[in-house]
């Protein structure tokens, strides 16, 4: 069998065809109603306590600082109106031996001095001026307040927009005294310690964040749907209907939120949609991959769309063609065979040999390589993986599965779409996202939308994947129109769009709408600042 035919054949194994695609959809959608009804499900469901998304007319100056990992965020962003905005930001390394501090207090109180210098340095005017009005009057203004967006990520148990008790640290962190405690609490704590103008508002979920910058900046005036994280990892947040998410509505544990919208915002956790692989596709190297992971049997649906994994996946399907001799894969019986004339070797130390050892960019380098002959894929082959002399043919091979593997993660994108757009009725129903304020009116223009504005679903995506890999939304948008609830028609209202810096200026504007909506937030526990239906920051 010539290599064409046998790298075809193993491309095969990838596909995930429209009845697949279909069944998977009803199974999303399945997993979406069982998790906004009870604890413990595949799809977590989690309630994220914001009930509005921002529509692009809002205006004043927001704070937002963002725990990772190893580096601490704290920026200042600066509402314009007119779905622009201007941020300044500064960033710094999280000393090891915070990581693993006796007591929380060492860590909270370091980040607490980043947002004191950051004030000092970028917004000395309106600090002194605080301290001044403090020392002398003895009193602030409402209007002095920052309201603060926490991004913190790691594992916890929201029970408010700015409550989130830890369940267990991640990331290299270890530091025994902060599990079970209010992490918003202790941030704030310590930037009362300081005498800071700053108020912990919220605590925010990247994906959350990247629903709240979409629906600021995206032109029209529809609420965005659905905030997408196609990464590293992937995850995505969306808008509910509040009288679906009984678990929260009927609990008698529920923290407090503002129900006027009639709205929440869901953060689906869907990376872990169907663990029990009722629908999910399952070849050998899905199997392997699952097998040697550091977490087996879980975080399923992740393992087969995020670029954490596909890379991996490649590399067990090459690896598996170089252990079976029939395949002709960087093999040359001598040097005449190869349009290199050169016989193709496989270093001994080759990172293909290696768990992780494929990066996921490769899949973007054969994806895009149009050039003669394929010579980027060879010339990377060669240069960061330690194969030699690689062939025309060769690298046709590895192309061909590279796009089967990438094809079929997009593909899977496209069911979670689906599921919500279809779960949410927006298909059906003209009526647009909750925002801080009617859209109606808007002026100015929020840029130019070619379908009529009601018949617009608007979801934001960010993450590498969409960003990088070449024809990733073509090969979504294909599985779209396969799917029977959407069809054609339905694929057209479906406008998708880059949303950056979720953990930044989606933050930020989760800590307006915390204000705008009217909720109570506390900057020290027992202390309740009086609620106000206006946001809470001074205009520029």
């Amino acid at each position: 069998m010539a290599l064409a035919e046998q790298a075809k054949r193993v491309a095969d194994e990838f596909g995930f065809g429209p009845d697949a695609v279909n069944k998977a959809v009803k199974e999303f959608i399945r997993e979406m109603d069982e998790g906004l009804l009870q604890e413990g499900t595949e799809l977590s469901q989690i309630p994220t306590y914001v009930t509005a998304v921002p529509n692009g007319t809002e205006k004043g100056l927001y704070m937002a600082v963002d725990l990772g990992g190893t580096n601490f965020r704290v920026c200042s962003i600066q509402l314009h109106g007119n779905t622009t905005f201007s941020l300044t930001q500064n960033k710094v390394a999280i000393p090891k031996e915070l990581m693993v501090a006796k007591t929380s207090q060492e860590l909270f109180s370091f980040l607490a001095k980043q947002i004191e210098t950051f004030l000092k340095t970028h917004h000395e005017e309106h600090y002194t001026g605080f301290l001044r009005r403090r020392n002398t009057i003895g009193s602030t203004q409402e209007e002095e307040i920052f309201n603060l967006g926490f991004t913190f990520s790691f594992p916890v148990n929201q029970i408010g927009i700015n409550k989130g008790l830890l369940m267990r640290w991640t990331k290299g962190f270890d530091i025994a005294d902060a599990v079970g405690k209010d992490v918003c609490a202790l941030l704030q704590t310590e930037i009362d310690a300081l005498g800071l103008p700053v108020r912990v508002a919220a605590l925010v979920n990247d994906t959350v964040g990247t629903l709240m910058a979409r629906s600021y900046t995206s032109p029209g005036k529809t609420g965005t749907l659905l905030g997408a994280i196609f990464g590293t990892g992937t995850n995505g947040a969306y808008v509910e209907k509040l009288d679906k998410v009984t678990k929260l509505t009927k609990s008698k544990n529920s923290g407090d939120y503002d129900k006027s919208t009639g709205e929440m915002i869901v953060n689906t956790e869907w990376g872990s949609f169907d663990n029990s692989l009722r629908t999910l596709p399952n070849t050998p190297y899905d199997k392997e991959l699952d097998e040697k992971s550091v977490n087996p049997g879980i975080q399923m649906f992740e393992k087969r769309v995020s670029g954490m994994f596909l890379g991996e996946i490649l590399r067990l399907a090459i690896v598996g063609l170089l252990k079976d001799p029939t395949f002709p894969l960087f093999r040359d019986e001598n040097s005449a065979q190869n349009d290199v004339h050169s016989t193709t070797q496989i270093h001994d130390n080759s990172p293909l040999y290696k768990q992780w050892g494929l990066d996921t960019s490769f899949l973007s380098i054969c994806a895009g390589d149009t050039s003669p002959g394929h010579r980027m894929i060879r010339q990377t082959l060669d240069k960061d993986y330690g194969v030699s002399a690689v062939s025309a043919e060769d690298a046709e091979a590895v192309r061909a599965i590279a796009a089967a593997v990438g094809r079929r993660a997009a593909r899977l994108a496209a069911v979670a779409i689906a599921g919500i757009v279809i779960n949410t009725g927006r298909l059906d129903s003209a009526k647009g996202t909750a925002t801080t304020e009617q859209k109606e009116g808007i002026n100015p223009p929020r840029g130019d939308v070619e379908l009529s504005e009601d018949d617009v679903i608007d979801i934001g995506v960010d993450g590498s994947l969409v960003e990088f890999y070449p024809n990733f939304e073509d090969h979504i948008r294909e599985a779209l129109r396969e799917i029977e609830s959407i069809g054609e028609k339905g694929e057209k209202r479906i406008r998708i769009g880059i949303a950056k810096d979720g953990s930044g200026v989606g933050a930020a504007l989760i800590a307006l709408v915390a204000g705008k909506l009217g909720l109570s937030v506390s900057p020290k526990p027992g202390i309740i600042w009086p609620e106000t239906r206006v946001h809470i920051a001074w205009a520029a």
